[in-house]
């Protein structure tokens, strides 16, 4: 492997950008052009709708061509990130190689371009939310009074400002570990423009906007990933081979992915009955037969190219054609996507709807009872679906132990899928679904989040199954999944989060920041802000009880009294947190619940009050079983001590007892003698 002043060098700079650069502004043009056509065919009928004057050519026509060049500009960004992360490996200094140092600086330079896209789109989209020429926009006095107004010019700056931060991270890293906190970064550059647009309002628009979540973030990985393994192989990278047998795992999850996400956002958005005979409904045909496209090169791909690499890694004549074809396909598709997403959908759409669906996406009838809280589902398309995948993951692994005559722990196994049953019911269940709602059903899911799905998922040892199950790289191998998870516990990050001070205040303080501390009550009718606090109670509680009675291998180790005193000293923060809830006399968040019109829930303070009452009750329970468990675990460390001096005494014929017991013979004989 290269060392880091190779990988480092400017001439290996120049080879990536010279390499990856002409390919990349083949892509990007196709995109634009693409976008830019398909607008042409819908861009009067979206201004009869909206009512507003037509801004010129350089806002219809640029604005989606801008968007397209840099949507494929963050795309490159995210595979090139994920090609360095874990598709190729890095040196075993930890130093980027000099295959993922090229990749990571290819990603530096696509964000920088995806940021200036943003910034370039901020004018466009008022301008065409205005109905005025970009040149009146970019008036210094009218961009500024403007900005405040669209909500789209907001999304494009808080775009900008990610993709820059991506782009500083990708010129400041050159460690592996570094690697999947970019690709993460980059994911997070798309939620901006995946919690706006047009699966954000009307009607399921919950529904919609978790779809197009996960339709995006599937689609950036494939694209994307197949963009940085493209100019890989066409520089002649290292490791071409396993790079491409790794990425087809990653398309295939993607392909699957991006087609039920993508079939129920289209159910949400258009009626079946206007697929054929609206512009939208024939955009969506269109879009799905340039998918069912790429999937069928990818396949041919996977039956041509692979088996050539797998037979001489050198062989990359095939990867490379296949590869180009389906870019090719992929930039096309992704210009249509931008010429959908600024077409109008048929008129008839998202009309007269309730007010309480308007808010939520769906309707509330009644109040909740106890057979509503249990029976009543709609099922959270983010964590629904994560609770049903990480059950299924996991029981495929207890198997894999099983197939090769290991055993693992029954209670294990159902702590793990209770734990998972526990993130499915309180997201997607009667309480997910009138938790937006009220907010007394909002802290009980709160507390099966933050409280109960945590212990049961701690108590499963997911890492330890994992490194018991994944297959290891071996001594000379490249690293794979059990590498990157052992890296992922003992990292400095994971030292720092694990800390007792850290893990606490992680978990007691989200409750007084998040309800205390106002954002709660500012931010309760974001959907956005929804999905970022399920994850913080549900990413926090296993985070501190990983560290009190985790099972799994963690890069501190704790004495038993430390752990103690953790669950001792955050007993009194719960419970005095319920206390204060249910003292309160201003409701958190009452502008919202207000503008829901819930005629069986006008008493706004006293569902508080009862929200309070559940913090309290619920959150020391518990609490009170970690602790048993607690204690459970110390006594056996105890026991398995114990037998383990039987053991060596039986070795040794108690040699360390003989010994004590010969030391205070000559102890007495010594006092003997002085005739003590």
């Amino acid at each position: 492997m290269a060392s880091p002043e190779v990988a480092s060098s400017p001439s290996a700079t120049r080879t990536a950008e010279s390499g990856s650069g002409p390919l990349f502004v083949v892509v990007a043009a196709v995109a634009g052009v693409v976008a830019a056509l398909v607008v042409a065919l819908s861009a009067a009928q979206a201004l009869v709708l909206l009512g507003i004057p037509d801004p010129g050519p350089l806002t219809t026509y640029g604005l989606p061509a801008v968007r397209a060049v840099g949507e494929i500009a963050a795309v490159i960004a995210i595979g090139s990130t994920l090609l360095a992360a874990f598709l190729v490996p890095p040196q075993r200094s930890g130093l980027l190689d000099v295959d993922g140092y090229r990749a990571i600086r290819v990603a530096g330079g696509a964000a920088m371009t995806w940021a200036a896209c943003a910034l370039l789109l901020v004018p466009m989209s008022i301008s065409d939310a205005s109905g005025q020429p970009l040149r009146e926009v970019l008036v210094p006095s009218n961009l500024w009074n403007a900005y405040s107004q669209v909500q789209a010019a907001s999304v494009w700056m808080w775009t900008a400002v990610l993709a820059l931060l991506l782009a500083i991270g990708c010129r400041s890293v050159l460690r592996w570990g570094w690697t999947p906190v970019l690709l993460a970064l980059g994911l997070g550059t798309l939620m901006p423009l995946a919690l706006n647009g047009h699966s954000s309002a009307g009607g399921a628009h919950d529904v919609a906007t978790n779809s197009l979540i996960l339709h995006l973030v599937a689609a950036s990985l494939w694209a994307g990933g197949l963009f940085a393994l493209l100019a890989h192989a066409r520089r002649g990278g290292a490791h071409t081979d396993v790079a491409a047998r790794r990425f087809s795992k990653v398309a295939t999850v993607a392909l699957v992915v991006m087609a039920l996400s993508g079939v129920i956002n289209g159910l949400v958005r258009i009626p079946m009955s206007d697929l054929f005979t609206t512009t939208y409904g024939r955009l969506v045909i269109a879009k799905a037969v340039a998918l069912v496209a790429i999937g069928l090169v990818g396949l041919a791909q996977r039956r041509r190219a692979l088996p050539a690499l797998a037979a001489d890694p050198t062989s990359r004549a095939a990867l490379i054609r296949f590869a180009g074809v389906e870019a090719m396909l992929f930039a096309a598709t992704i210009g249509l996507a931008v010429g959908l997403g600024r077409t109008p959908p048929p008129a008839d759409v998202n009309l007269d709807l309730s007010l309480t669906e308007a808010e939520l996406g769906y309707n509330l009838d009644a109040p909740p009872t106890l057979a509503r809280l249990m029976f009543d589902w709609r099922f959270d398309l983010i964590f629904g679906t994560a609770a049903i995948v990480l059950a299924v993951v996991y029981l495929l692994g207890v198997r894999r132990l099983h197939k090769r005559g290991d055993s693992w722990p029954v209670g294990r196994t159902v702590a793990w899928v209770l734990g998972c049953a526990t993130l499915l019911f309180a997201t997607s269940s009667g309480v997910g679904r009138y938790a937006p709602a009220m907010f007394s059903v909002h802290m009980g899911s709160h507390m099966a989040l933050s409280m109960l799905a945590p212990v049961l998922l701690v108590l499963g040892g997911p890492i330890t199954l994992a490194l018991r199950a994944l297959p290891p790289a071996g001594r000379e191998g490249i690293p794979g999944a059990r590498e990157w998870l052992l890296a992922a516990v003992h990292s400095p990050v994971s030292r720092f989060l694990t800390h007792p001070i850290v893990a606490s205040v992680l978990f007691v303080g989200g409750f007084y920041a998040l309800y205390l501390g106002g954002i709660f009550g500012a931010n309760v009718d974001s959907h956005a802000a929804h999905l970022l606090m399920t994850g913080h109670f549900l990413l926090s509680g296993y985070l501190f009880y990983w560290v009190v009675i985790g099972i799994d291998p963690a890069p501190r180790r704790l004495e038993p009294i430390t752990k103690l005193a953790m669950v001792f000293g955050s007993l009194p923060f719960h419970a005095f947190f319920g206390v204060v809830l249910m003292g309160m006399d201003t409701v958190m968040g009452g502008w919202f619940y207000r503008s829901l019109n819930l005629s069986w829930n006008s008493d706004l303070l006293a569902d508080q009050r009862l929200g309070g009452g559940i913090a309290w009750a619920t959150g020391e329970l518990p609490l009170v079983l970690v602790m048993l468990a607690l204690l459970i675990q110390w006594s056996r460390t105890d026991e398995r001590a114990a037998r383990r001096i039987d053991r060596a005494a039986d070795r040794d014929d108690d040699a360390d007892l003989a010994a004590h017991n010969a030391m205070f013979r000559e102890l007495a004989r010594r006092d003997h003698e002085q005739g003590l």
